[in-house]
């Protein structure tokens, strides 16, 4: 082929890439896993003939979310995102894999809670979903990219929405509240003042841990005065947890995934992000997430980010 006619469809692919990546972290919800499925995606087009596809955007959306649906259904797949043990990769605000944010159905359809949830639904429900609610495709559209008929995507659309629902958030919350009551969580935390972490839980509160990666299932609390009691001591500094860390950290706020939370870096390195969904003025679910390799492209984009003043400078 010549080499104009190449550059020209190797920027053809380049103009999708983002949009691309932001499609395979919804469906697959690992950073590292997306940005595979979007190269094997640049592997197919290269290997096609491209002078026969007459809609790229089109073929190139259709080849990454098979490939995605290929991961989803591997035995591989099941095995590591057993429900339970299993949490998305936080991605920091501004990260252009977290895609479109215009609308409120594109900003949830990448929170935390949602990308939790959809573990729940079958490979089908969960592209049908992300096609429609986040990218805007319409069920003719979602059926020619998925196979299936028409009817087939709005059942599983339908199914899909039933499920998410339960997730949902009741409004968004103002980002200056939101930062007012992450602020109080943490100064009531790091100074053991466990009825004010209690008052600012939900009745209903969860919170939701990946033990660093050391444990198999997740850990999970569910009582106001469980996750007070957790809290305290989590976000007590000591020795030990200096040494896990690697180092004396800084906590700062940053907006992971859309939503409010707090990141311990020490040495520009983050080692733990703790996530919050706020509902009425509550936080409703706190979700910590310490495994290294959960928190890699977060970290190169705190590097690239400029850091705020720390909330603590030393923890």
């Amino acid at each position: 082929m010549d080499s104009t006619i190449d550059r020209f469809d190797t920027s053809r692919f380049e103009a999708n890439r983002n949009r691309l990546a932001s499609l395979t972290y919804r469906l697959l919800g690992c950073a590292a896993d997306a940005e595979d499925a979007v190269q094997d995606t640049f592997l197919r087009w290269q290997a096609a003939d491209r002078q026969r596809i007459k809609v790229p955007e089109a073929w190139l959306t259709k080849a990454a979310t098979n490939l995605c649906l290929d991961r989803l259904r591997s035995a591989q797949a099941r095995r590591e995102r057993t429900v339970g043990a299993w949490l998305p990769e936080p991605l920091l605000d501004g990260d252009p894999m977290l895609g479109p944010a215009d609308t409120f159905e594109q900003r949830e359809s990448v929170s935390l809670a949602v990308l939790t949830l959809m573990e729940h639904l079958s490979p089908h429900e969960r592209a049908v979903y992300v096609l429609r609610e986040a990218f805007s495709y319409n069920h003719a559209e979602i059926a020619e990219i998925l196979d299936i008929t028409e009817s087939a995507s709005q059942q599983n659309l339908h199914r899909a929405r039933q499920r998410v629902t339960a997730a949902r958030r009741r409004g968004e919350v103002d980002p200056a509240s939101a930062r007012r009551i992450v602020e109080e969580f943490l100064a009531a935390a790091s100074s053991g003042r466990t009825e004010r972490l209690v008052a600012l839980l939900t009745d209903d509160a969860t919170a939701i841990s990946d033990g660093a990666g050391l444990t198999e299932k997740l850990l999970q609390y569910d009582t106001p005065q469980r996750i007070a009691a957790i809290a305290r001591a989590g976000f007590k500094s000591t020795p030990a947890k200096q040494r896990l860390a690697g180092g004396i950290s800084a906590v700062h706020y940053a907006l992971v995934n859309g939503a409010p939370a707090i990141l311990f870096v020490p040495g520009g390195k983050v080692a733990g992000a703790v996530t919050f969904d706020i509902t009425g003025g509550k936080i409703a679910t706190v979700r910590g997430i310490a495994a290294p390799t959960r928190l890699v492209r977060l970290t190169e984009a705190w590097r690239q980010h400029g850091p705020d003043t720390p909330l603590i400078t030393q923890w």
